[in-house]
């Protein structure tokens, strides 16, 4: 009968203790899965696709369900084996598949482009670094059938002009289909795919074939252009696409003096803003600029690059959203466009992805907390006055 009673009394603490450690297994694994896992829903949950002035036209019906639901997103720079500490890789790249994903499940959107840049490291890999780094991607960026993926390319992925070589062009343009001054049309909207880092302007074997392609492909949008009325000849043999002004999608931004004119919270740091930009580095050249707005005449230009936000006005009144970084590595709030778009309009709306300030700040207040349970667990909080009392009686002994 006493040892009964002796073996309960002992497995009464040994009980305690196993419930107090798994209140606490339980704390920590709910701050864990809400800072890696569900704050990524409850942040893009807000975001919704921006109204666009009626839908697109047919003939005198407006077909509200042909507005293209467009996604655009930059500079994933995935770190590669030269410059990239294994848990740097895993802390980004975790953020930014949980990101996508929550995205393409949330918003569903028709058709994702990513505007370069894709690897931190495409310009110096081996093939075989190059094919690691291709199949992480493949993993962090997988998309449904319903969903579209059209990736351009950046000089990370294949070099600065400098750098680039008919070899790594190829490499990109076989892992991910891309063709340099390539025409896409989607729901009645043209976009034009441009491989801004071969827009140097100096004659090599790359920037002429890019200058040809987007020549041919102006003519070609030109004459889709024109009215039925008024053919010329020289359009007679040119298949023609849609008759709908291009969006330009590219790399690089099209030429500005500096961010001086940008504003928004994610625009670059007051420190950035008004140093000059280098062209061919930072941005084109006023020549290329000024060719590809007078080939094309877009109604609308994005770009990357900069991993800042940015809106310019070029002349003629023709709009331009630089896409910051999709990286937490670049900077401490990404995002990515959203964009309703029909063949004569288009609505757009900035997403904000979480503030990594914002999770170290979860961290650290869970991580204080969780201190302070423990010690109160163990009886070593002491209200302020018993602990004076101690001071002060432990004084009069001594």
């Amino acid at each position: 009968m006493l040892s009964a009673s002796f073996t309960s009394m002992k497995s009464r603490p040994l009980k305690k203790r196993i419930c107090f450690l798994l209140k606490l297994v339980c704390f920590v694994s709910s701050v864990l899965i809400f800072c890696e896992f569900f704050i990524y829903y409850l942040v893009i949950f807000q975001c919704q696709w921006p109204d666009v002035e009626g839908g697109a036209h047919t003939g005198n019906e407006e077909t509200p369900a042909s507005v293209l639901k467009a996604m655009f997103l930059a500079d994933t720079h995935l770190l590669g084996e030269i410059k990239g500490h294994w848990l740097d890789k895993l802390r980004r790249e975790w953020q930014m598949e949980r990101s996508f994903q929550t995205a393409l499940w949330l918003l569903q959107p028709d058709i994702v482009f990513i505007l370069g840049d894709v690897f931190d490291e495409g310009k110096w890999d081996s093939p075989q670094a190059w094919a690691d780094d291709v199949r992480r991607f493949q993993k962090m960026f997988k998309y449904p059938l319903s969903t579209e993926l059209v990736v351009i390319v950046g000089n990370h992925d294949i070099g600065f002009h400098y750098e680039m070589t008919t070899y790594k062009v190829h490499r990109f343009e076989k892992v991910f289909n891309f063709t340099s001054g390539k025409l896409i049309t989607r729901k009645g909207t043209n976009f034009v795919l441009v491989n801004s880092v071969a827009m140097e302007g100096d004659g090599c074997t790359l920037c002429r074939t890019e200058e040809v392609k987007l020549v041919a492909l102006s003519h070609r949008l030109n004459c889709s252009q024109q009215e039925q009325n008024h053919p010329q000849k020289r359009c007679s043999d040119a298949e023609k696409p849609p008759a709908s002004q291009p969006i330009l999608l590219q790399h690089y931004p099209l030429y500005r003096k500096s961010d001086a004119e940008c504003s928004g919270e994610d625009a670059a740091p007051p420190e950035e803003k008004t140093i000059p930009f280098k062209e061919k580095y930072d941005v084109l050249s006023q020549e290329a600029s000024q060719k590809l707005l007078w080939w094309f005449r877009p109604r609308l230009v994005i770009s990357g690059h900069t991993h800042s936000a940015c809106q310019v006005l070029h002349p003629g009144g023709i709009p331009e959203i630089s896409v910051p970084s999709f990286s937490w590595r670049n900077r401490n709030n990404p995002s990515f466009i959203m964009g309703s778009i029909t063949p004569t309009d288009f609505s757009l709306h900035k997403c904000f992805l979480p503030r990594e300030s914002r999770v170290f700040a979860i961290y650290w207040a869970a991580g204080a907390l969780l201190v302070v349970l423990v010690l109160a667990h163990f009886q070593l909080l002491t209200p302020p006055f018993y602990f004076a009392q101690r001071l002060i009686s432990k004084h009069k002994a001594a």
